[in-house]
């Protein structure tokens, strides 16, 4: 958008990264995501391949073969190029920035040898399980149980709304191993396919996002051997708190992304499409429209890219993220629904990409934190 500063957040690395990610996004995936759309899901092959192309683990270090770099801003190039295109369906970001550094920073020397090289190549899918049925985004209401049994934990439980849920080979499944201990008592088990009592319920029918598979995740009597913690028994609300910052961070990337993309798109079919024998763009209600969505879009693009910058040097605080999370989400969802009413009868039409993006994009102010809860965060910081 001509209306945007210049950006000196990313380099000639990362921007030879972009090119990379646009190259296999034209390739191996827009070909593909209608029909992954009347799928439900994506090919299990586009997993080898972003593995192939070095998209999978950027935070990995290189013994394990990832990219040895812990920069946040590969990942923030490959939201941003995937939210550009629409891709809702291949959950890369869901891969790297929320499983992985639970993977890259608790788990042992063992467990690392054992998961992070499949991790990389794309022939381990993750997942992480929180959400459950009662409980919503009330991590302190989780209900799942893992008793301790000696050499082994016996989980029970469900989960629901788990992206990755239908293809994950190894699920992060937050579970009560404490139950008088509130929230101090929850821990992080990894469940593996195949695991005994295990099953996949519904691969839930949604109104957007339909290429991505979001299942129902049950645990009858799991035996998860010890060897299967991840980090510090009892420590898991510690963990999940310590990473949601990234996770918020990375949804609101997408969502700015996303906002420019869609507002790029509307700006061009006003300067084509024509009512009562002139441009639509020729209407001084439109132009205002315009200049008010671009305007906003501007002054968010420059508070997320600082958040970026601060997350980088390790100083993003909950707070700020949660401010850039419910931010960008709702300025998203609003300059979609404004962008699909100058669209006019074709906004409602699924051939046209702002249909989609309005469909896609609603859940973006729920997960990771609904508006609300962001809001309460925020507050409690000013307020206490």
């Amino acid at each position: 958008m001509a209306v945007t500063f210049r950006r000196d957040l990313y380099g000639p690395d990362h921007e030879a990264f972009r090119d990379t990610v646009r190259a296999f996004l034209a390739k191996e995936v827009a070909p593909h995501h209608q029909r992954w759309e009347r799928n439900g899901v994506v090919d299990r092959e586009v997993w080898y391949s972003a593995g192939r192309q070095g998209l999978l683990g950027p935070a990995v270090d290189q013994e394990y073969g990832g990219g040895g770099s812990d920069d946040f801003r590969y990942s923030a190039v490959l939201i941003e190029e995937f939210a550009r295109a629409g891709a809702s369906g291949l959950a890369l970001s869901l891969h790297n920035d929320i499983v992985g550094p639970y993977l890259t920073r608790l788990a042992t020397e063992e467990q690392k040898r054992r998961w992070l090289p499949g991790f990389v190549s794309g022939d381990i899918v993750t997942a992480i399980a929180m959400t459950e049925p009662g409980a919503g985004s009330d991590l302190q209401g989780i209900r799942t149980t893992a008793t301790d049994r000696g050499d082994h934990y016996l989980l029970n439980g469900s989960k629901t709304f788990i992206s990755n849920g239908i293809l994950a080979d190894l699920v992060v499944v937050v579970a009560r191993t404490t139950p008088e201990g509130g929230s101090a008592g929850q821990s992080l088990l990894v469940v593996e396919r195949g695991a005994d009592g295990f099953e996949r319920g519904r691969n839930l029918a949604k109104i957007g996002q339909q290429a991505q598979d979001t299942a129902e995740l049950f645990f009858n009597d799991v035996r998860v051997p010890k060897e299967n913690l991840l980090g510090e028994e009892n420590r898991a609300f510690t963990y999940l708190m310590g990473n949601l910052a990234q996770e918020r961070l990375a949804i609101a990337v997408g969502a700015a992304a996303a906002t420019e993309e869609i507002l790029d798109i509307t700006t061009r079919y006003v300067k084509e499409r024509e009512a009562f024998g002139r441009p639509l763009a020729k209407l001084q209600h439109v132009r205002f429209e315009i200049a008010e969505m671009a305007t906003e879009a501007a002054v968010t693009r420059t508070f997320l890219d600082r958040c970026v910058t601060e997350h980088v040097a390790g100083r993003l605080d909950p707070v700020h993220a949660s401010m850039a999370k419910w931010w960008a989400t709702e300025l998203q969802k609003r300059v979609v629904d404004r962008c699909l009413q100058l669209h006019g009868g074709y906004g409602y039409m699924s051939e046209y990409r702002v249909a989609r993006a309005f469909l896609d994009g609603r859940i973006q102010t729920i997960y990771g934190g609904t508006t609300e809860i962001m809001k309460e965060i925020i507050g409690r910081s000013l307020l206490g």
